[in-house]
Formats: C-alpha cells, sequence, structure tokens
C-alpha cells in the first residue's frame, strides 16, 4: 500500500478549503473525557525490568478472578481447551496480514472453511461467510442483506434485540434510506408480540430482525415468527449472541429461518474486556451472492488435488464499488481460526455437553429460587441459560452491591440499558460453574432476602 506524506504547504491548503485552522479541530466532537491526551503528557521511557513492573502492577487491579460470576448480556464464559490457546498462538496463524492468498495459505483457507461448515451444522443453513468483526455488526449487515435482496426499504426490529447491537443496526442504517420500526414483547412471556407484528408488517418490509434466546433470555417461537414475516414475502432474521444456544436448540432452518447472523464469543474466545469477538452470518443459498465478507470455498487444481480459494468475493476490493456487497474492509480471520478449532475439539459430543449444562444449570437455579420470598424469577419457561430476575425489596443495584461484597457478580442490571427499570438482574449461567457455586449463589441471595 502506498503512503503519500503531506507537506506543511498542503495541510496549510487543506485546512483553507475545508475551512478550519487547527487539525483538532476536525475531533471536536469527541467528548473531552473520551479523546485521547496530549502527546507531549507522555512520561519518558521505561527501562525493561521498569516496564514489566509497571505490567504487573496494572495486572494486580484486575480481582475478576477472586469473584464468582454470573454475568452475561452478550458475553458468556465457556471452558476452553488448552489445544485451542496452544495452536491458535502459533506464529503462522498470529502473524499474516491477509491469509487468504492460495498459493501460501491453504492452511488458513482450510481452517476457515471447516469453520464455515460447522457454522452451517449448527444453523442448519446452507452458506457461512468467514466471520465479520463482532455480533452486532454482523446483525446490522444482515439489515443491509436483507435490504439488497428484497429490494424494500422497510426492517421490523424486535424490542427484544439486545440494546447494544438495536443502536449498531440504527448507526448502520441512519444515513440510508431505510426505514426501521420496532416490534413490542409481550410483557407476559417475554416473546415478541404477534398480533403487534402483524399490524406492522406489509408489502414494503425487506425483514423481520429478532433475537432468539433473545435479550431477557427468553427462546423465542421463531416459525411463528418466520411464518409471519413470510407471509408479507419478507425475510426471516435471527440474531444469537450466545453462540453454545446453536449446540442446544433445534436449528434455525427447521423454523424457516432465512439468515442467522450473531456473536460467537462463546466459541473459543477468552473475555478479553471487550474483544477481539466474532461475527458470524449463516444463510440459505439464495443470499449466496449478496453475504458480506469473505466465504472461502472448495475446488481442484490442475491436477486435480483438493485446494482452497476465496470464491464469490464481491467485495470492494474485487470489482466495482458500488457492486460490492461487503461494508467490511478486514475480519475476524484470527477468531474464526480459533473458533474452528474449538469446536473441532469439542466435537459435537463435547459440545453439546456443554451446551445441555449450560441450560441444567440455569434450570437448576430456576427451581431453587423459587422458594426464595423476596426475588422472582420473571420467565419461567422457555429459557435457556440466561434467566431474568426481579428483585421484590429494593434496587437491582443494591441488590448487586450486597452481593458483591461476598465475592460474588450475581448478574447485570438491566437499568444499564433501560434507565426505568431499577429491580431487574439478568443472570448467565454455563457450564464452568458447578451446582456448588450456584447453591452459594441462592444461598447469598437467601440472606439479602
Amino acid at each position: 500500500m502506498r503512503f503519500l506524506p503531506l507537506t506543511d504547504a498542503a495541510r496549510e491548503e487543506i485546512k483553507k478549503a475545508i475551512g478550519i485552522k487547527d487539525s483538532k479541530e476536525l475531533f471536536k466532537s469527541i467528548p473531552a473525557d473520551k479523546s485521547f491526551f496530549d502527546l507531549a503528557a507522555l512520561p519518558s521511557a521505561l527501562s525493561e525490568p521498569e516496564l514489566i513492573a509497571e505490567f504487573k502492577a496494572l495486572g494486580r487491579k484486575n480481582s475478576f478472578q477472586e469473584y464468582l460470576s454470573f454475568l452475561g448480556a452478550g458475553a458468556y464464559a465457556h471452558f476452553i481447551p488448552e489445544v485451542v490457546a496452544y495452536l491458535s498462538a502459533k506464529g503462522e496463524f498470529v502473524t499474516p496480514y491477509t491469509p487468504y492468498q492460495p498459493e501460501v495459505s491453504q492452511g488458513n483457507l482450510q481452517a476457515i472453511f471447516e469453520y464455515q461448515t460447522m457454522m452451517t451444522m449448527l444453523t442448519g443453513l446452507d452458506v457461512a461467510n468467514a466471520s465479520l468483526y463482532d455480533g452486532a455488526t454482523a446483525v446490522a449487515e444482515a439489515v443491509l442483506l436483507a435490504v439488497r435482496k428484497s429490494g424494500r426499504q422497510r426492517v421490523l426490529l424486535a424490542d427484544s434485540l439486545h440494546p447494544e447491537t438495536m443502536a449498531v443496526v440504527r448507526t448502520y442504517t441512519q444515513n440510508l434510506p431505510i426505514e426501521l420500526a420496532t416490534v413490542a414483547v409481550n410483557e407476559a412471556d417475554g416473546r415478541v408480540d404477534l398480533a403487534d407484528l402483524t399490524s406492522k408488517l406489509n408489502d414494503q418490509t425487506a425483514a423481520l430482525v429478532f433475537q432468539s434466546p433473545n435479550f431477557l433470555g427468553v427462546v423465542e417461537d421463531s416459525a411463528a415468527l418466520a411464518q409471519a414475516a413470510h407471509q408479507q414475502r419478507a425475510y426471516a432474521v435471527q440474531a444469537v449472541t450466545e453462540a453454545m444456544s446453536l449446540a442446544y436448540l433445534r436449528p434455525a432452518a427447521d423454523f424457516a429461518v432465512d439468515v442467522v447472523a450473531g456473536e460467537a464469543q462463546s466459541f473459543g474466545l477468552s473475555l478479553g474486556f471487550g474483544g477481539p469477538y466474532l461475527g458470524f452470518m449463516t444463510a440459505r443459498e439464495e443470499f449466496l451472492r449478496q453475504m458480506p465478507g469473505r466465504i472461502v470455498g472448495q475446488t481442484k487444481d490442475l491436477d486435480g488435488k483438493r485446494g482452497y480459494v476465496l470464491t464469490l468475493s464481491t467485495r470492494e476490493q474485487h470489482i466495482k464499488r458500488e457492486k460490492a456487497t461487503s461494508n467490511i474492509c478486514s475480519n475476524e480471520a484470527w477468531c474464526a481460526l480459533r473458533a474452528g478449532m474449538y469446536l473441532a475439539t469439542m466435537g459435537k459430543d463435547g459440545l453439546a455437553l456443554a451446551a445441555r449444562d449450560s441450560h441444567l444449570h440455569a434450570a437448576y437455579f430456576v427451581a431453587k429460587a423459587a422458594k426464595l420470598k423476596r426475588v422472582k424469577v420473571v420467565y419461567t419457561k422457555n429459557f435457556y441459560n440466561e434467566v431474568l430476575l426481579e428483585i421484590r425489596k429494593g434496587t437491582a443495584e443494591a441488590f448487586l452491591a450486597t452481593l458483591k461484597k461476598k465475592k460474588i457478580l450475581a448478574g447485570v442490571p438491566l437499568s444499564w440499558f433501560y434507565p426505568a427499570v431499577g429491580n431487574r438482574v439478568l443472570l448467565a449461567f454455563s457450564e464452568v460453574q458447578r451446582c456448588a457455586d450456584i447453591d452459594r449463589l441462592l444461598l447469598a441471595m437467601g440472606e439479602h432476602s
């Protein structure tokens, strides 16, 4: 890639042309507390021992391992076999910038092909791409995919989508001629309100986007939602934040869902304080030429030997920009490779066992929590591994603060996303917890109540 530096004269000419006096004016929309500090304020360089000591001091501030955690709401702790960390750290996997040149990258391409294959097996759909940035952007790309494919400009978003996913979709589409409307959730069962959905679907609707299991922890009636969308020739797009659910619930294809997009962090990616995460997308074959990102295909060379190549790449680097289907200039190839290693290591039975235990631990909690007086499980049916808890006395923040003193992170308060809701907490369970851990949580909650 060529880099053409600017001269001081050129910089001054650009400033004059766009009407600014200082380059800092270009960043004035960034809040002061979110902007970078002045480079002149950087401390002087440290020696190697001083630097190591500094990092160790920073590391000691991370006390997360001392806590029993039931945090979820879009990021989930699962067991990761050590072999995944060892293999994915190999230099040939970590260092490539664009590991897609078929002449030198057959191993990487085969790994991505196998990752794609396993994702299609989990969703039951025909094709998968080679990953996107994260779950929220994957869902936003699915919205654009549905609009491109249908030629329609109206998209319905279920109110039970993860609020951060909803925000990213709005950001993606804010300057496009796409109309977004939301569909209400039935408070009684935590699922999409079918009556409200039916009233809002029309012949201009490109897609219904719903999440299952949704942000309230409830598994949606995907068949009913897809059927309602299809009656108006709209597509049914399912968002997923907990990819482990794919190994426990029936595949989306069984319910006639057209596209599944979401976050695959649960497949071998550690909780790294926000990333890197892994967006995925699978779809019916009819979407193949409209899918964003990269797709690796299997082929044969002139000697009849098996090989792997990028295929059907309608990306801006390969074709005219206005005809490109990808708005993603790079992807999470290493994260996809690591997810492929995780899925292959766990195997079909191991993955199913982890997924089942995640649900059983949530069910164990729901059954025991029913005996507590001052908390209530809001939805006792159709949950997978997340449970919405209502605090009957006091606020969720006070409830969580009390348990935090006992070294328990008991969940995520809904007030983080819905300020008006002050007494509900979302708890997540997985195979890494034991019944004794859940008993400790229940005991602490009982003492609190």
